[in-house]
């Protein structure tokens, strides 16, 4: 379980101007995150839109990430979907391109029982075999993933190894931690604390924009220097504050995908409808935004 601990950036799906898979910024992409000293990806997740792709598409992606990140950075490929025959057969893809592990929200849409929720789980953590992590996303999928639920799914999924955890109940960290589970934190506002409390490391969006910032605070944590990694934490959390609270209304997905095309020098694209891609105007703040930020320059990638 070692691999899984560090920064692990949700990464953005690059599309072209027609809405397909834009696949060479998608490596600039991750290329660029493994440069900057991030610890592996959450690949296809609520930031990579898997929810608006079509399967082939979310298994492209696998492919590609796979064919990125061999021996430089650890995939955790996100094969959640509606229903469990689709979630299997994207995990059943996920292991035979090479993934390391699969992550998976609870089905979504109708409410469920526990019991469903765990056979949904163990058909797909059985399809791949590979270590699981769950998703605890209960804002967008209306399930909240208790100590109840998680022992459940400790009883019946042997390749449960962790979670994601973006749930505002804080103190379940530390409880799935003590679990024996390896506990990520979805809110990378939340790093520092979450890993004083248990946690191994951080998923989100804004470590991919800004890899460094989030890098910096698990070195210093990693060595024990508590101040440094405060330090550190408050100039993360600013970046994120700043660039993605910039709007109301969702423009979250289309943020990100500015900030790395602006970074690399690329383009990203826009969310896939029916999110709406930035006014000029909002486009105009957010490269404002990026400007007095000050970033270091990226020359590898461009």
């Amino acid at each position: 379980m070692d691999q899984f601990k560090g920064v692990f950036p949700a990464a953005i799906t690059p599309m072209h101007p027609d809405g397909s898979l834009n696949e060479e910024a998608y490596r600039k992409v991750l290329e660029f995150d493994i440069d900057s000293g991030v610890h592996g990806f959450w690949l296809a997740g609520g930031t990579g839109e898997s929810v608006m792709l079509e399967d082939d598409e979310n298994k492209r992606m696998a492919e590609l990430a796979v064919d990125v990140c061999r021996g430089k950075a650890v995939t955790i490929q996100h094969v959640g979907a509606i229903t469990t025959r689709r979630a299997a057969a994207l995990a059943e893809h996920a292991a035979s391109v090479g993934a390391d592990a699969i992550c998976c929200v609870p089905t979504f849409f109708y409410p469920r029982t526990d019991e469903e929720i765990v056979e949904h789980y163990r058909v797909v953590a059985a399809a791949a075999d590979l270590p699981f992590f769950s998703y605890n996303l209960p804002g967008c999928t209306g399930v909240e993933i208790t100590e109840d639920l998680m022992k459940k799914l400790q009883d019946t999924i042997p390749q449960l190894t962790g979670l994601k955890h973006s749930s505002q109940n804080f103190s379940n960290v530390r409880i799935f931690s003590k679990m024996g589970l390896a506990v990520f934190t979805g809110s990378s506002h939340w790093m520092l604390p979450a890993m004083t409390n248990g946690a191994i490391g951080c998923i989100d969006g804004p470590p991919g924009l800004a890899p460094e910032y989030w890098v910096a605070i698990f070195e210093a944590f990693q060595a024990g220097d508590l101040d440094a990694a405060t330090k550190a934490q408050d100039k993360a959390s600013d970046v994120a504050e700043r660039l993605i609270t910039l709007f109301d209304g969702g423009r979250y997905i289309a943020i990100c995908k500015l900030v790395l095309g602006q970074r690399l020098g690329i383009e990203c694209g826009d969310p896939r409808l029916p999110a709406m891609p930035l006014t000029d105007a909002e486009r105009a703040t957010v490269i404002e935004t990026i400007e007095q930020l000050k970033f270091e320059p990226v020359a590898q990638t461009v």
